[in-house]
């Protein structure tokens, strides 16, 4: 039986995940806004607590975390999955735009972070999911900004896989491809107040593609839930988890064309190192 702290969990990948964790007999302590909705979705359940959590409020975090250790005892998987995206050219995004979706993608899941691991720490185990998505490993027009916050999940995770292995936590970083969720939906998804018509054929494309595939995509969401726990049963979980059939496309093409532009300029590359001495 483990105990899951999940971020985000009102709607959307959160709260399917809280509900397949509930079902698989662990206990889950579901953060949002607004907690009263996790319990409307879920029902009351003795091994469900619902807290409300801003997670740009750092010592509202701590005490989330202190909350969910009084009432079960450990934290077993850390469920980062609170998020939204931000649709626009990269000289779109405005200062503030840009800083707003930084405070919640990336400083957000740092605040919660750091309030959980000191628990793992001591426990000496546990496991942090952290979720990124096909934007954060392969870049697209017109998500640059989101896809960076992206980027920044990975780094960040890669980095804190190798801190946190020799003291027994495992750290995974979740990319997901689309998903019928509500992320293209406004309730997920802002778009730059910005447009300029010089994208129109890159970004204004995709501002199109993105209504016409909303409740569209290929993703089902029900599985990357089961999915999720699969991954926490594991005693060997993998950094990356590509998820959807999209994905692991993209990241094959991804990895090939790095590969082909690595060859054709290596010889540039490697003649920039210290010639040795005679």
């Amino acid at each position: 039986m483990k105990t899951w702290f999940i971020t985000g969990a009102s709607r959307g990948f959160g709260l399917l995940i809280a509900k397949a964790a509930l079902a698989a007999g662990d206990k889950v302590v579901a953060t949002a806004r607004q907690p009263q909705a996790v319990i409307d979705a879920v029902g009351a359940h003795e091994d469900l607590l619902a807290l409300a959590l801003d997670v740009t409020d750092e010592h509202a975090a701590v005490a989330a975390a202190g909350e969910a250790l009084a009432r079960f005892g450990r934290i077993d998987v850390l469920v980062n999955n609170a998020g939204y995206g931000l649709l626009g050219a990269v000289e779109e995004s405005s200062a503030d735009e840009v800083r707003r979706i930084y405070e919640t993608n990336v400083f957000g899941l740092l605040n919660v972070t750091r309030a959980v691991l000191p628990a793992m720490r001591r426990q000496r185990a546990g496991h942090v999911i952290n979720f990124s998505s096909l934007g954060g490993y392969a870049a697209y027009h017109g998500w640059g900004v989101y896809g960076s916050t992206k980027f920044a999940v990975e780094g960040l995770s890669e980095a804190l896989a190798q801190e946190l292995q020799p003291l027994g936590v495992h750290v995974t970083v979740v990319e997901p491809g689309f998903f019928r969720t509500d992320f293209l939906d406004a309730s997920s998804l802002s778009s730059t107040a910005a447009r300029i018509t010089d994208y129109a054929a890159t970004v204004g494309a995709m501002r199109e593609f993105a209504a016409g595939a909303n409740h569209r995509q290929p993703g089902d969401p029900h599985k990357l839930a089961s999915a999720i726990v699969v991954l926490a049963e594991s005693p060997r979980p993998p950094l990356r988890l590509q998820l959807g059939s999209d994905t692991v496309e993209r990241v094959r093409a991804k990895h090939l064309a790095v590969e082909r532009e690595l060859r054709a300029w290596q010889a540039l590359a490697v003649s920039t190192d210290l010639a040795e001495a005679a």
